[in-house]
């Protein structure tokens, strides 16, 4: 791949040979300015994470197997180019034959080879147009693959770095605009130049000193155009930056659509929303508006040598009577001007995707080039002893920034298959303590042990399998129930389904569809209730069969019966298998084997539930304030 300020150079050192010495002072100056400024012209210059040479290392190897079709284009854009330069001199040989009266025999030679060639540079053409489309399009679908498959390996705190709708965009409009960017750089940007040289040669050969006017435009196109460039890159970089914000306010209104709705604010949202496109849109047209200065300047430069060539032309060979610049001559020269013109306007087009690609490339190449924070270790353990869990004292912030730790010195001991409750107030971490067990996250001081080994000893894959957490906020996908109980054990069998199903209390309702099991989940789990969705994630977790069970308050959409026969079941069915229970109410943890109460952070007291409301303040206010509140419901 090549970025701009190469495409320029390489434009330049072309032409630099048949440069008189003032002009070529130019370029040398153009070229130096180039090197001063490369930083607002440079393609692939990543101000996230990667230099420019590296960014195209990158964004490179996603082209894998369209490498050879990325090589074919060039060579059928060069050969097109060829064909189409040598028809006009082939033209003017004819006009020339015509003018002293040619024989039909040699009129139907030159006809015969002009068709040939003609048909030629349109194969040519259309092969190179084939190979492109199929290069682009394969280049953007293995970096949406990679993309997606790097984010697959993101920790936590990897996600944490990166919007959700800033994700949305990188694999959407980003690629989009990199894989234009890559289709005209391996057609537009090898033909151009080619063309602009070759036209150059031919019209030096036809033209002689007429073609001299060609190289006066050119200084007048590289300043334009690169200052054009050096003024719009800042303003895209912007404007990728508010698409983000953009994609964002979609995504939060359309998730909390039932509250938007609910509290009649839709015109908030929509004002919200026109303000935040007005802004994209006013950023984009000053950037377009500079942009578009790039056709202006070209159609003054094609005019001016379009007049030149025309009124000199015909005057040469009027005062020369054909000596100097014959009819062919004259008609091939028109032709190799339109050739080069129409080449610069090329190289315009190329330098305006090239600039509204540049901060796309950045974006996807951060996304390549994120490591993951979380790594399994050299050589890693493959089998979890028991559930057994340690915290040793443990601190945790979720990222270095951070001024204040969300966990501090933490330290407790759980037995394998014992029952732990967890109970605090909102904001108390008690979902970021559970986090380090599957080693969602890593602890930031301290060591978190499962199975009598630190957690980073295992691998990754194998840890979180025997660790299965059910969230508050549960998530199920588009598909059937069973598609979806399969995520917690692939190779279920259906009556393994309906046990785990029993045990977490989701057969009370699944029954009563008319599918059952077979019943189509809507994206989101939209069409069951809160309390059956946290059931039938509940079940998932259940086929793990996992070493440590973490419910993470995922009974509260769930009524204090049914939470009381889903626990009971948990003691009978899995007797061995560790169960961690965060809960807003006391009833869920008062028959656990003991019960953490948390709060700022730390473990304010642990006990169980008689120890506690003896012990306890925090404990006993909450027991308390919730058993009111009971007795006054019943009255």
């Amino acid at each position: 791949m090549t970025n701009s300020s190469e495409i320029v150079t390489i434009c330049v050192s072309r032409v630099e040979a048949v440069l008189p010495l003032s002009t070529r002072l130019f370029f040398v100056k153009a070229r130096k300015w180039i090197r001063v400024h490369g930083k607002g012209v440079r393609l692939c210059e990543n101000t996230e994470r990667k230099g420019g040479t590296d960014m195209i290392k990158v964004l490179a190897k996603s082209i894998r197997e369209y490498k050879k079709t990325s090589i074919l284009t060039p060579i059928f854009v060069s050969l097109e180019v060829l064909l189409e330069c040598v028809i006009p001199f082939v033209i003017a040989q004819l006009v020339n034959a015509i003018k002293n009266d040619v024989s039909m025999e040699l009129l139907l030679r030159y006809g015969t080879i002009l068709v040939v060639m003609a048909l030629l540079s349109l194969l040519f053409g259309a092969l190179a147009g084939s190979t492109c489309a199929t290069a682009s399009s394969g280049f953007a679908k293995n970096l949406r693959k990679d993309m997606y498959a790097r984010i697959q390996t993101y920790s936590f705190e990897n996600i944490d770095k990166f919007l959700v709708s800033s994700l949305v965009t990188r694999m959407t409009t980003d690629v989009t605009n990199v894989q234009q960017a890559y289709m005209m750089i391996i057609r537009i940007a090898i033909r151009a130049p080619l063309m602009l040289v070759f036209a150059f040669v031919m019209a030096f050969v036809m033209g002689g000193r007429m073609a001299w006017i060609f190289l006066v435009v050119v200084p007048i196109l590289a300043i334009g155009l690169i200052a054009v460039i050096y003024k719009t890159i800042p303003l895209f970089r912007k404007v990728f930056r508010k698409y983000d914000k953009l994609n964002e306010s979609i995504q939060e209104n359309i998730k909390a659509i039932r509250v938007v709705k609910s509290f009649v604010r839709e015109d908030h949202e929509q004002k919200k929303f026109n303000a935040a496109a007005e802004d994209v849109c006013r950023d984009f047209t000053r950037a377009e508006r500079i942009l578009a200065l790039n056709n202006p300047l070209m159609q003054f430069c094609m005019y001016v040598v379009m007049a030149f060539v025309l009124s000199f032309g015909s005057y040469t060979i009027i005062t020369s009577r054909g000596v100097d610049l014959d009819v062919g001559q004259f008609s091939s020269l028109l032709t190799y001007s339109f050739m080069i013109l129409s080449s610069l306007m090329m190289v315009s087009m190329v330098f305006v995707m090239i600039t509204m690609a540049a901060e796309s490339g950045k974006r996807i190449a951060a996304i390549l080039t994120e490591e993951s924070t979380l790594h399994n270790p050299e050589n890693p353990v493959y089998d979890v002893k028991d559930g057994s869990i340690s915290f040793q004292n443990v601190s945790f912030k979720y990222s270095e920034a951070a001024e204040r730790m969300v966990l501090s010195d933490i330290n407790l001991e759980i037995r394998s298959g014992e029952t732990v409750g967890i109970i605090g107030g909102t904001g108390s971490s008690k979902s970021s303590l559970i986090q380090l067990i599957p080693r969602l996250y890593d602890a930031t001081e301290g060591v978190v042990k499962v199975g009598g080994r630190d957690v980073r000893e295992y691998d990754l894959e194998t840890l979180r399998n025997q660790v299965a957490v059910v969230l508050q906020k549960n998530v199920l996908f588009s598909g059937t129930i069973k598609e979806n109980l399969r995520w917690g054990n692939k190779e279920a069998t259906d009556a393994q389904l309906i046990q785990a199903c029993r045990i977490a209390c989701a057969d009370e309702f699944i029954d009563t569809f008319p599918d059952g099991y077979d019943t189509h989940i809507e994206q989101g789990g939209t069409n069951v209730s809160g309390g059956q969705k946290q059931r039938l994630c509940i079940a998932r977790a259940l086929l793990k069969n996992p070493k440590i069970l973490i419910l993470d308050d995922s009974t509260s959409a769930v009524d204090t019966k049914t939470d009381a026969k889903i626990r009971s079941a948990l003691r009978t069915y899995m007797p061995e298998t560790t169960k961690i229970i965060i809960a807003q109410r006391t009833a869920s943890v008062e028959d656990a084997d003991k019960i953490l109460v948390m709060g700022g952070g730390k473990i304010q007291a642990v006990g169980t539930h008689k120890e506690l409301l003896a012990s306890n303040e925090i404990y006993r206010e909450i027991y308390t304030s919730q058993n009111k509140k009971g007795d006054e419901d019943e009255e």
